[in-house]
């Protein structure tokens, strides 16, 4: 249940995207598409400083890291990359870069699912009452 309605967010985003860009104005976008940017971006930075050592580019078991903005999301390095594109995106008032954005929340969406089994073999019971306490 929770797969189907994150995808159902990413297409509402999306959605919700694609009219911004074909129906309000550039400053509208610019502000839109910039205030998501300056949102996400610091936002980044700080899941990847939590993440620490942890942080592996292939799926490692490095360590379970379940404080601060992974205390509620699994993910917040994917959410806040992808947020910020997706304002560079709207700003930029380029409808083609959302089919770029949609592939790359896709394989994001594949990578986490790799990620899940290496730290759920790993970390066991641990794990698995991590993400019962997260959003989704």
């Amino acid at each position: 249940m929770r797969t189907i309605g994150l995808a159902a967010f990413v297409v509402l985003l999306t959605l919700g995207a694609f009219v911004l860009i074909r129906h309000a104005t550039s400053r509208e976008t610019l502000y839109v598409g910039g205030a998501a940017v300056v949102i996400a971006v610091p936002l980044l930075g700080l899941a990847r400083r939590q993440l620490g050592s942890a942080f592996s580019v292939a799926p490692r078991a490095k360590g379970l890291v379940t404080h601060g903005l992974y205390a509620r999301m699994p993910h917040p390095m994917y959410v806040f990359l992808d947020l910020a594109l997706l304002g560079v995106a709207v700003a930029s008032r380029q409808a083609w870069l959302l089919v770029i954005w949609g592939g790359l929340v896709l394989v994001q969406a594949w990578q986490a699912q790799r990620e899940a089994k290496v730290l759920e073999q790993a970390f066991g019971d641990a794990y698995r009452d991590y993400r019962r306490r997260t959003w989704w």
